[in-house]
């Protein structure tokens, strides 16, 4: 590749302009390639000396050398979008543990500067929609021999793979003293029962017994009776030895210890058993809370279906430590307050004329419930965790805030509501409060989209990792709702007619986070008289 400044000429056709450049109607983007039409706007608006990339004999353009070393990333649990700038970005498919080859990856990174690939740390659990790697081609074009030595290393290998979580029944027993306080009991049960459901596993009804060795283990042959294929014990006071009460359980139950303490703060004093072919995990004090401790260290690793040993427990220090405290002479960072929750709104768009279900105004058809098509959509909105909720009306405004009435909303109308969807648009950002960080954009004539789908959205925003805009899947096809970071309010504002704002997600794909979902609830609005007639079927 010949980079480096040019006299704008018609010879120039087919090289790649190096820096974006205006020219009396329009932006020519860097990257772009020049044809006679670009080359003459820019004669046009007065530029004659220009820096662009030409490409030589065998040189690999961005764009083909990043979906041709991409395809080498594909694999189980994996999926390769599409290649955007010369990147392309690597997301899970499912739920379950990430595992890397460094040393493959190392290479690769060393082989050229034109390559490069970033990832996620290994041995880190993931979740559908989670982005894992992204591999960038740093110039415009990958010399040829270069592209050939990367298919050559990549050729056969794995870089990066997802172990799935499997479905794992799992037993609870939790010991008490006199002590302890019955909060500290529900804690325990919640906190488990969210670890073992997030990982994809079923929780026994939890046994409750005395803080004795006989009890406990009569505890753990029922759950080993009723299939726990998981055995955790959440003692009343912390284990101070292999031989003290819950591992001496394990031991009376015909298992074995293997571990006493592992080297993650907090999660020290995890004590890790088998019976049989069944893990038997003596909880550390901390797995009562719901923050990141050992446990969920050593339960990613079991429910991905690995094998947990000594020297695997050992290994977990690296990375294993997860708190700060006091008493170190010099703190790591310094200390700051928490960072508080972002506010996240939701702007319910209900402005539309309606035209293609004329006469009748779809968001007004009455589901079997009795409630208007628009409350159905805005009861999903705020039964999320989306607050303040902002309901933007037009047509028939009236009607609709009756049918909204009585609920925790704020409505603002959109004054040119039918000269199109910008409008409300507009009027929907406008009425945002200073201090809210993103907004959900969600259409009126979707009530299939439920509360859970709207919170992993808002789970899944992380501006600060490059998830500034969040879009809904399902089998590969984009939907509704769109959550976009507050920086790109402007641009949602400069739109006008009939322009949603999809159109501005092609200048950012860098911030986009895709998060698949089951099913094609995001898919569905019910905008014409045929689409209407099947909400009689819907519950």
């Amino acid at each position: 590749m010949i980079f480096g400044p040019a006299r704008l000429g018609d010879d120039l056709a087919g090289a790649i302009l190096a820096h974006s450049l205006k020219t009396t109607d329009r932006l020519i983007p860097k990257g772009a390639m020049l044809d006679a039409a670009s080359i003459a706007a820019l004669r046009a608006a007065g530029h004659s000396d220009i820096t662009v990339a030409r490409l030589e004999p065998g040189d690999v353009p961005e764009a083909e050398a990043a979906r041709r070393l991409g395809a080498y990333l594909s694999g189980p649990g994996l999926r390769v979008a599409a290649p955007v700038h010369g990147r392309v970005n690597v997301f899970a498919r499912s739920s379950g543990l990430l595992h890397l080859d460094p040393a493959g990856i190392t290479a690769l990174n060393t082989l050229d500067e034109a390559i490069t690939l970033g990832t996620l740390a290994d041995s880190m659990p993931v979740a559908p929609g989670d982005m894992l790697a992204t591999l960038k081609i740093i110039p415009f074009a990958v010399p040829g021999a270069v592209m050939d030595r990367a298919e050559a290393l990549l050729a056969g290998e794995t870089l990066l793979a997802v172990a799935p979580f499997r479905s794992m029944v799992v037993g609870l027993v939790l010991s008490r003293l006199p002590h302890l306080k019955d909060a500290a009991i529900r804690n325990t049960i919640e906190a488990t029962r969210r670890r073992v459901t997030a990982r994809g596993g079923t929780m026994l009804d939890p046994i409750e017994t005395s803080h004795e060795t006989a009890p406990i283990a009569g505890a753990i042959a029922r759950l080993r009776a009723s299939g726990a294929e998981l055995l955790l014990i959440a003692g009343a006071s912390a284990v101070t030895d292999r031989a003290d009460v819950a591992p001496a359980a394990i031991v009376a139950s015909g298992g074995t210890i293997e571990r006493f303490g592992m080297p993650v703060d907090p999660g020290n004093l995890l004590c890790f058993g088998r019976i049989g072919g069944v893990p038997a995990i003596v909880l550390p004090g901390c797995a009562r809370s719901p923050k990141q401790n050992g446990i969920d260290f050593v339960l990613d690793r079991i429910f991905a279906g690995e094998a947990i040993d000594n020297a695997t427990i050992a290994s977990m220090g690296i990375g294993g430590l997860l708190k700060d405290f006091t008493p170190r002479p010099a703190p790591r960072i310094p200390r700051t307050a928490p960072k508080a929750a972002p506010f996240i709104a939701a702007i319910v768009l209900a402005a539309g004329r309606s035209s293609r279900a004329a006469p009748a105004n779809k968001l007004l058809t009455a589901l079997p419930d009795g409630r208007a098509l628009v409350a159905a959509a805005a009861d999903h909105v705020l039964a999320s965790r989306a607050d303040p909720v902002i309901v933007v009306t037009g047509h028939q405004a009236d009607l609709i805030r009756a049918a909204l009435a009585g609920r925790k909303m704020r409505f603002v109308h959109a004054l040119r509501f039918a000269e199109g969807m910008a409008e409300s648009l507009k009027a929907g950002i406008a009425a945002l409060p200073e201090q809210v960080a993103a907004a959900l954009i969600c259409l009126g004539d979707m009530p299939l989209v439920d509360a859970a789908t709207l919170d992993r959205l808002i789970a899944a925003y992380d501006p600060d990792e490059g998830r500034a805009i969040v879009i809904p899947t399902h089998r590969g096809r984009r939907g509704n709702p769109v959550l976009w970071d507050r920086r790109f309010f402007a641009e949602i504002v400069a739109l006008g007619g009939d322009a949603g704002a999809r159109q501005i997600l092609a200048r950012h794909m860098d911030e986009i986070v895709e998060v698949e979902m089951d099913d094609d609830a995001v898919l569905r609005d019910f905008d014409t008289k045929d689409a209407l007639t099947s909400l009689k079927g819907i519950p």
